[in-house]
């Protein structure tokens, strides 16, 4: 018989929540309706750019509170890239160094997971440390958040996959013998327009499926245990009410991650956690 008082280890705690994820993700539904009994369906509400100033001034002062802790926490996304670049950098996958890169975009609505729950326990007033940002683990929500990550990476790897169909159709499929050779192909040979224009194209399309997806339901998930389904529908509403406005937090997003890319991603040490707590106040903003 099994003993009630169980406590699970670390491999089992995760086991759990994986199978969470999959549950939400296969069925699409709210997953566990008795742990929403009385909860209110999100409202979405109209922000503007002064929101997003203020959000990133927040942001900003958070990173500013938590500056050591959150550096701690924000050195892992730079780490994550160059480790990518590492992998990529025989020349045979030297086409894959830049939808690698990218992926922060894509992948960043879930992967600043942590960031919200420093901002979620500083708004009420807590003494918040690196620690804290791994207690969004402990989330009643963590099964959903798993499967928007889920859902985010599998929008990655068809990323990937297109990159490379890209590379391959413009390129060809011979690799490019060096670096400098690789460099020209890209920017100066007679493929440069239509491999430049397909990469940008193609993978704005991901990254902005990924936002209106990712922009606010992550932080709603942490917030409040409603299940994937709605958290995708707030964040689709969010979107669509808001359109300009967040047509231009997009940008700024895009443009920071861009910026903070350069030199060797390690601008993203900075970028990362400002721009993470500034969704959880934006996603405080407009969601009731």
């Amino acid at each position: 018989m099994a003993n009630q008082n169980h406590v699970e280890n670390p491999a089992e705690y995760l086991a759990e929540r994986a199978a969470w994820a999959w549950q939400d993700l296969r069925r699409f539904v709210v997953p566990h309706p008795e742990r929403h009994a009385g909860k209110a369906v999100p409202e979405v509400r109209r922000i503007g750019l002064a929101d997003l100033r203020d959000a990133l001034a927040k942001g900003v002062a958070d990173m500013a509170a938590l500056r050591d802790d959150v550096l701690f926490i924000a050195i892992i996304y730079p780490v994550a890239g160059l480790a990518l670049a590492r992998a990529a950098s025989s020349y045979d996958l030297l086409p894959m160094l830049f939808p690698l890169a990218s992926g922060f975009a894509i992948l960043g609505p879930v992967a600043a997971t942590g960031l919200y729950e420093m901002s979620r326990l500083r708004e009420k007033g807590q003494h918040v440390s690196w620690v804290d940002a791994f207690g969004a683990f402990r989330s009643p929500a963590i099964g959903s958040i798993l499967a928007l990550g889920l859902i985010l990476l599998a929008l990655f790897g068809l990323w990937l996959g297109a990159a490379y169909q890209i590379g391959l159709a413009t390129l060809g499929p011979q690799a490019a013998p060096t670096l400098r050779a690789f460099t020209h192909d890209v920017f100066w040979s007679d493929a440069s327009p239509a491999l430049i224009a397909g990469g940008i194209g193609v993978g704005f399309v991901f990254a902005a499926i990924a936002f209106v997806l990712g922009v606010v339901s992550a932080p709603l998930l942490l917030d409040r245990d409603l299940g994937l389904r709605i958290a995708l529908a707030t964040s689709i509403k969010v979107v669509r009410t808001n359109f300009v406005t967040m047509v231009a937090w997009g940008l700024i997003v895009a443009g920071a991650l861009a910026l903070g890319s350069l030199p060797a991603l390690v601008g993203l040490i900075f970028v990362v956690p400002i721009l993470g707590h500034a969704t959880w106040h934006l996603y405080r903003k407009a969601v009731v």
